[in-house]
């Protein structure tokens, strides 16, 4: 199962665009990006950039510290997924 990246679309208009267009387009990465209309954080939302990456809250003060906290969050998520179900 592939990993989950949400995003809220009035996040998206005002700050995240940029990491949606960036997650979707890293041929490194196989993530599913979504995009709702609320994902019921509305006070995250109006004050800086977030998203929920397999269900949990990222959040940053820029759009570029978010992205770099995502693929943080679905590399440790990896890293624990391995060592769980070792090859």
């Amino acid at each position: 199962m592939k990993p989950l990246v949400e995003f809220c679309a009035s996040n998206v208009s005002s700050y995240t665009q940029s990491v949606v267009d960036a997650l979707e387009n890293d041929p490194d990465l196989d993530v599913d990006v979504l995009e709702y209309g609320c994902l019921g954080y509305c006070g995250e939302c109006y004050m800086e950039p977030f998203a929920l990456v397999n269900g949990s809250l990222v959040q940053a003060p820029t759009a570029d510290e978010l992205l770099v906290k995502i693929k943080n969050k679905l590399r440790e998520e990896e890293e624990l997924l391995d060592a769980d179900f070792p090859l």
